[in-house]
């Protein structure tokens, strides 16, 4: 006679059709009715396997805590049953990594032991300290051996939601990450192009053939990966809409289409005359892909990598001798010009997606400030009939932007051959260089090497090249003496 399953863990019959059902009950409605999920399998052991993890996710559901939570176990032991039955079911997928980047190579090898009823403020403080210090398990010798002060304060972050979460089931009486002192938050320093830098940088980016990405992107202040996301069918060529819907994102090596973060983010902007005549004449070198800027590499109809557009706005800004900037700042730039233009916070906060105006405010308020001042001045000038100046000392004075033409000609940069790999910024002291051949089973391989420089990169990846070529040329001969 077959065991008997344990109460709580469900039930697993064969149907008629030859499948296996495992059904767990998840809850019961407002007239006491058990409401139940199923999973199915072809094999009784692989429904059991679905069934356990249908049981592990339970609790995003119940909003009950699994069985095997006590107050005596590891604080490792609860930092995983916290992510894997409750955060995980409520994050994004692109955000998943990083949570589990902090909780895994971090968190729990270095505190998972402590018990978690016994896990103290000191515990954490020393933990933050010794991140800060030694905690880099990467890229040591590029970027130093502590992590950033953003990634210690992600790290407490998740302790501190895990330890307020064991608070409210009863499993611990306060939450010991309550009080403890963390690097400072500093919030990335904006950079704006200048008129001209903006001309140099387009005249370059034209001659390298991404002009038709960036001038879209200083036209209307979208992210990274909204713009990567856009598809023909977004843009109505007869009204100028463009629709924003989608984001492509990197997802453990692997390009993924995510709806927008949030509901604001989905929208419709309005592109200028210009912008629309420039992707009408562009849309025929798409060759008939439904992406709007789809991957020059990949044979299947896919979008650009975000990631190598961001690497290659770094080279086209430096041949263009402007200064280095993020892919977020050309947003930066955009809303800078539309603020200076006249555009209204209200009207910006919705072309660029923010949840409020508020956001937009708190975000340029250098900018509105001066556009205060100015309006200032305008009505004291009507009442008054007379030209009352504000204190230049009062609030800084706004620089003006020159407006005269460029005479910058694109430089020519140096170009890789085919088959001699390619070379990637990582970060501000990182370079990649990646040589991906065919090995001697017919299949792809990458093979990386990273430098503080550009120049050293390019030294680093040509010996690579030279060795990976003899080593598969020696597992041919190797492989072709076999076959004799």
């Amino acid at each position: 006679m077959a065991g008997r399953r344990k109460n709580g863990t469900g039930t697993i019959r064969e149907r008629k059709d030859g499948r296996w059902e495992g059904r767990i009950i998840i809850g019961y409605d407002d007239n006491g009715k058990a409401k139940t999920k199923s999973v199915f399998g072809a094999t009784k052991t692989e429904c059991a396997k679905k069934l356990k993890e249908l049981q592990g996710d339970t609790y995003h559901i119940t909003g009950r805590l699994p069985t095997q939570a006590k107050s005596s176990m590891s604080f490792g032991e609860w930092m995983d049953l916290w992510y894997r039955h409750y955060c995980k079911q409520t994050i994004r997928e692109t955000t998943r990594t990083s949570y589990e980047n902090r909780i895994y190579q971090h968190i729990i090898p270095e505190i998972g032991s402590i018990a978690l009823d016994k896990l103290t403020q000191n515990d954490l403080q020393d933990f933050y300290t010794r991140l800060k210090v030694t905690g880099r398990l990467q890229y040591e010798d590029q970027q130093g051996k502590g992590l950033s002060d953003r990634m210690v304060r992600g790290c407490h972050a998740s302790c501190r939601m895990a330890l307020e979460k064991a608070v409210k089931e009863g499993l611990i009486t306060m939450n010991p990450a309550i009080g403890c002192k963390l690097p400072p938050k500093k919030a990335r320093e904006m950079q704006v192009l200048t008129h001209d830098e903006m001309q140099r940088f387009l005249i370059q980016a034209k001659h390298d053939g991404y002009y038709e990405i960036f001038l879209l992107d200083l036209s209307t202040g979208l992210r990274r990966g909204e713009l990567m996301g856009l598809q023909w069918k977004d843009l109505n060529f007869s009204t100028g809409e463009l629709r924003v819907e989608r984001q492509v994102s990197r997802v453990k090596g692997e390009l993924k289409t995510f709806p927008p973060k949030t509901k604001s983010s989905i929208r419709t902007v309005v592109l200028p005359p210009s912008v629309l005549k420039m992707l009408k004449a562009y849309q025929p070198s798409t060759n008939g892909s439904k992406w709007i800027f789809p991957s020059p590499v990949k044979t299947d109809d896919s979008p650009r990598d975000p990631h190598t557009v961001y690497s290659k706005m770094q080279l086209v800004l430096e041949r263009a001798e402007c200064k280095r900037i993020r892919f977020h700042d050309l947003r930066h730039t955009f809303a800078t010009m539309a603020l200076e233009h006249g555009m209204d916070v209200k009207t910006l906060s919705t072309m660029i997606g923010h949840v409020s105006s508020a956001t937009t405010l708190d975000i340029y308020s250098h900018i509105t400030t001066e556009m205060q001042i100015s309006a200032a001045q305008k009505i004291d000038k009507g009442i008054g009939k007379v030209d009352t100046t504000i204190r230049e000392d009062a609030v800084p004075t706004p620089k003006k932007r020159e407006r005269t033409m460029t005479d910058f000609k694109p430089k020519q940069g140096k170009i890789r051959k085919s088959g001699t790999g390619g070379i990637y910024q990582i970060s501000e002291n990182l370079w990649e260089g990646r040589f991906t051949p065919t090995n001697a089973q017919g299949k792809r391989e990458a093979h990386n090497v990273y430098a503080k420089t550009r120049e050293e990169c390019e030294r680093l990846l040509d010996e690579m090249i030279v060795e990976v070529r003899q080593q598969i040329q020696a597992e041919k001969e190797q492989m072709k003496g076999m076959s004799l």
